[in-house]
């Protein structure tokens, strides 16, 4: 399974918000936001200040994709 973040990157489009405010706003840092930039995981406690930051549920900022399993 793999970690996708484009739902949170649509969020910050329609709410007219750079990387950079939600960094701000949120207080995380460069290498964290780098990492979900890479789809790759981040601490709960992050995503929950993401949330917070943005007015929204946690599956509207991220979303687990399951991998093809040819078993």
């Amino acid at each position: 399974m793999s970690i996708s973040y484009n739902k949170l990157w649509k969020q910050l489009i329609d709410k007219n918000m750079t990387k950079t405010d939600l960094r701000m706003k949120a207080d995380i840092g460069t290498s964290t936001l780098a990492k979900m930039g890479k789809n790759e995981q981040v601490s709960l406690d992050v995503l929950l200040r993401i949330c917070k930051v943005l007015s929204c549920d946690i599956s509207d900022v991220m979303e687990i994709i399951k991998e093809n399993q040819n078993v």
